[in-house]
């Protein structure tokens, strides 16, 4: 788990961006960790293909070092891969992981550093989303209150994971490669990269991703990609209820991104670690060339098991709702004294 402080750290660093297809909001926060290790990106339209946006979480690990030149450069090298220019959007996000991976294994004051980052990152061209992903960060998104997975976690029991990582020399013992590491591709951590006999696709802990290609309707809302820090506290369908609910009561996507992390931020750390990673949120509301005030009536809709929509509540109720979802931001175990948590948006 890594060490941890005596108290949490909770201040935020929080931003938000919009125009008139994204509403997005991020916050990061290093919590009860003894440093801050994760960096993130939003652009709404690229230098190099305006009109095109990207959207990254990086979770670095050993260090901040490799999640802060990906968030810094990532993007950068895609927008200049042949493939990108080619209009073969998958193939070049694929190469692009590769080929920064390089590019720091040669950069002298990174090569020789401890440390990796996983990567899930989004590119949204022409209503068409691309989402490249190493690791156990996650993207999923809100259809019609429903979740839609959009990347699916690396770790060293997966099969395929597996196999790839025993051909490469390596093994798995406590669900960690070689007993180390719990995941299992990962941007740096070059430590594991040295088989001179496989390709940098094939060694026990790889850069390349795994891409999944959706196309945006209208009956997509929003999407949240976070680092493992809340994934490992709330599932899919818990991180969606309690964004969709506060954008129906007409909280701003950052206020949200706030809220979301305090409720998973644990009492103390004798949880086995749970709740006492860093986190990084960053949420994009899709509002389809419409304001925000119609994504807010989306979201208040509730679909039956046929996908339909059914009665929308009316304002008090969707108050109640969200109000007995999120006042249990911090409840410390009878007995113990919980952190002293800092003022957050007052989600409903």
């Amino acid at each position: 788990m890594g060490q941890t402080l005596s108290e949490p750290d909770t201040a935020k660093d929080t931003a938000y961006c919009e125009n008139n297809f994204f509403k997005v909001g991020s916050s990061c926060m290093q919590g009860w960790r003894i440093n801050m290790e994760d960096s993130h990106t939003h652009i709404l339209s690229l230098p190099d293909d305006p009109g095109t946006a990207f959207f990254a979480v990086y979770d670095g690990h050993g260090g901040s070092t490799i999640a802060e030149y990906a968030g810094n450069h990532l993007h950068k090298i895609l927008t200049k891969q042949s493939h990108y220019q080619d209009g073969h959007f998958e193939e070049a996000m694929k190469q692009a992981f590769l080929e920064i991976d390089e590019i720091m294994l040669q950069e002298e004051s990174l090569k020789n550093v401890q440390a990796g980052s996983t990567a899930v990152t989004m590119l949204i061209k022409d209503n068409v989303l691309y989402c490249a992903n190493v690791g156990d960060s996650r993207a999923i998104a809100s259809v019609n209150g429903r979740v839609e997975q959009l990347s699916f976690d690396h770790k060293p029991t997966n099969e395929i994971e597996y196999n790839r990582i025993t051909a490469a020399g390596g093994w798995v013992e406590y669900n960690r490669v070689n007993g180390n590491l719990a995941l299992s591709r990962a941007l740096g951590d070059f430590g594991f990269k040295r088989n001179e006999k496989k390709q940098a696709e094939e060694q026990i802990v790889t850069a390349y991703p795994d891409v999944e290609v959706r196309t945006i309707t209208d009956d997509w809302e929003f999407i949240v990609l976070a680092c493992d820090g809340i994934w490992d506290v709330m599932k899919n369908e818990e991180v969606i209820e309690y964004a969709r609910e506060n954008i129906a009561a007409g909280y701003e996507p950052e206020e949200i991104c706030e809220g979301l992390m305090m409720k998973c931020l644990a009492p103390d750390c004798l949880m086995g670690g749970l709740g006492c990673d860093n986190m990084t949120v960053v949420i994009i509301g899709l509002l389809q060339d419409k304001p925000y005030s119609d994504l807010v009536q989306r979201c208040s809709k509730k679909y039956d098991d046929a996908n339909k929509p059914t009665e929308i509540p009316s304002a008090d109720e969707n108050e109640e709702v969200v109000e007995a979802a999120t006042n249990e931001v911090i409840v410390p175990a009878e007995g113990e004294q919980g952190p002293e948590p800092e003022e957050i948006p007052d989600l409903k």
